[in-house]
């Protein structure tokens, strides 16, 4: 019959871990969100699930590729459109989402539905983000495709990245595109 001193040590032996020892190292949670479209209802899923991480103390990095990078963009960042044309959840038909002004109509609406919720708009997300620590981060690629430079990108980026860069960035994060 094997004592339980002798099971602990032919635990210890083969490399597991005594009772009073803890099992498991503390893990630093992260995720990596990339933002690749930069209409109004594409911009808040990935700005509100980059702060609920940072609001549950995960580590949240966003990173603003071809047409996301619209959300971070000086003099479009606060004039973002829902993109309703296309959208096959949309509730209005395709046939009238075409005609002039139903896109403006759509993105009224949304704003103020937003807005009736007490949810920020997407500078004020910007700036909430920045002050909860997240790294917001362009993609140097898709920078230079459009001409764009720092200069032209709201003030609480962190910064811009190649794509080899965000992937040494987002080592070990659980990664969401959007």
């Amino acid at each position: 019959m094997t004592t339980t001193l002798e099971l602990e040590k032919t635990m210890e032996f083969a490399g597991v871990p005594a009772q009073d020892e803890p099992t498991e190292k503390e893990v630093t949670r992260k995720v990596a969100i990339i933002c690749s479209k930069g209409s109004l209802d594409m911009a808040y899923p990935g700005l509100i699930m980059a702060n609920a991480a940072r609001m549950m103390g995960i580590e949240a990095m966003v990173f603003f590729t071809f047409w996301g990078l619209d959300i971070v963009t000086k003099n479009k960042s606060g004039k973002l459109h829902a993109g309703m044309l296309g959208n096959p959840s949309s509730p209005m038909p395709h046939s009238v989402m075409g005609l002039p002004g139903m896109e403006a109509l759509a993105t009224k609406m949304m704003k103020k539905k937003m807005d009736d919720l007490e949810i920020p708009d997407i500078p004020e997300l910007l700036e909430i983000l920045n002050d909860a620590g997240a790294e917001l981060y362009s993609c140097q690629l898709a920078m230079e495709m459009f001409g764009l430079s720092d200069e032209d990108l709201v003030p609480q980026m962190t910064g811009s990245l190649t794509a080899m860069d965000f992937w040494e960035k987002a080592d070990g994060a659980q990664v969401v595109f959007i």
